[in-house]
């Protein structure tokens, strides 16, 4: 027999409905739990991460290389809108006889809507000047493994929290629109640093040719670099999920290698507005004209689509296999030099 114990208070011939639940915590609507359990706060992540990242800045190194005349100078102040070289000194014809290929670094900081860059340019005088031209690359060779080396020290220090990032992350390396595609100096200098460095290769002063001109030395171009096996900055696959505008995009950026480029100091005016550009009997050049170069390509290459992946190559690639290189060596010597101390001591125990 089951017994029902009532709670005193109410009349005993009040009855309750026997469907009638009395609920013993008070219920939260499932809608809100749901949205109490579904944000913990790991979508803030990102805004952390831009935070950090804007407060410490970002630096980026671009190298360039090519012969004299080629318009190196003219092309960096058109792409970054600054004035590295106005107290650069332009040797006679007499002093590039004796020219040694050098290395002159330019730093200047840049900010736009409160993002800093820190941009490095490694200009290389004298490069390809001299009548013998023989193995001229290999200073800029050992200028990318001294910053590599330096890096290398700085990152198995004890204090690696400032370390400043010197490493060259790009090389655009200058073409001359003379001749008939990679002279063999352009060959033996990219193959020697395409394993160090991300080569951007560009077809200079491209409005001295037409554009039929344009696209046959850029077709000649492309053949060479898969002839001699030179491996030159490889644009990233898109995802598949990604949007077809932006496939386009990379498309675009991938058959326009070589890029040909035009660089100009100069402001020109024609039918009511001013932009940088060459003047000439038959007409005027507009830099940043996609239908006369492909310097507009360039530019948001560098800078607004492809810089991070730069330097993502630069260090998950080219400097992981010069720190590969540097700790086996380091590993063969220790190895070394136990097996030398293994045998004084047999023959001290003799």
């Amino acid at each position: 027999m089951t017994t029902i114990c009532t709670r005193p208070g109410p009349p005993q011939d009040t009855q309750v409905p026997q469907d009638t639940q009395v609920p013993q915590d008070t219920q939260v609507p499932q809608d809100t739990q749901d949205q109490d359990k579904e944000y913990v706060g790991f979508a803030t992540l990102p805004n952390q991460v831009h935070r950090k990242t804007v407060k410490k800045g970002f630096t980026f190194t671009v190298m360039v290389a090519g012969e004299s005349g080629l318009g190196k100078s003219t092309l960096i102040n058109s792409l970054f809108l600054t004035d590295l070289y106005k107290d650069r000194k332009v040797p006679n014809a007499e002093e590039r006889i004796c020219q040694t290929v050098g290395m002159i670094k330019h730093t200047v900081g840049i900010e736009e809507k409160g993002i800093k860059l820190r941009l490095s340019i490694i200009d290389t005088p004298g490069f390809g000047d001299a009548v013998n031209n023989t193995e001229s690359w290999k200073h800029i060779e050992d200028y990318i493994d001294q910053q590599f080396e330096q890096y290398f020290r700085d990152e198995s220090g004890l204090n690696r929290k400032n370390i400043q990032d010197n490493r060259v992350h790009c090389l655009l390396y200058f073409i001359s629109l003379f001749g008939h595609g990679l002279r063999p100096l352009d060959v033996a200098c990219m193959k020697a640093l395409h394993a160090k460095v991300n080569i951007i290769p560009l077809l200079a002063k491209a409005d001295g040719l037409t554009e039929t001109e344009v696209c046959k030395k850029k077709t000649k171009i492309r053949e060479d670099i898969r002839r001699f096996g030179i491996n030159i900055y490889q644009f990233p696959d898109c995802d598949s999920d990604e949007d077809e505008d932006f496939k386009t995009r990379e498309q675009i950026l991938k058959d326009s290698v070589p890029f040909a480029v035009i660089g100009s100091n100069v402001q020109v005016e024609s039918k009511g507005r001013r932009f940088r550009g060459r003047s000439y009997p038959w007409g005027v050049v507009e830099v940043e004209n996609p239908a006369h170069s492909d310097f507009l390509l360039l530019r948001n290459m560098l800078v607004r689509t492809h810089m991070q992946d730069l330097k993502d190559v630069t260090r998950e690639i080219h400097y992981e296999n010069y720190r590969a290189q540097c700790i086996q060596n380091m590993t063969r010597m220790m190895v070394q030099e136990r097996k030398r101390r293994d045998r004084s001591l047999r023959r001290m125990r003799r």
